[in-house]
């Protein structure tokens, strides 16, 4: 299972090689993927700000949470 700095590294690794137009797109997908093999959800909102703001709106999409979770603070 990769954590949340590993999940980072990977997306900024290949989004390089990708088409712009589809970045939005391989994000929400990669996500999904994520999702798949069992990345839990709280993993997903420790990779927020470490990565893109394109996989930060995967992340949001997929969790259904709004922009604002960054100033969402666990009490």
């Amino acid at each position: 299972m990769l954590n949340e700095e590993q999940i980072a590294d990977v997306w900024m690794l290949f989004k390089e090689y990708l088409d712009k137009k589809q970045i939005e797109l391989v994000a929400e997908r990669f996500v999904d993927m994520l999702a798949d093999y069992g990345t839990s959800d709280e993993t997903l909102k420790e990779v927020i700000g470490n990565a893109d703001t394109s996989l930060d709106n995967a992340i949001y999409y997929y969790l259904e949470i709004d922009e604002d979770y960054d100033d969402y603070e666990d009490d």
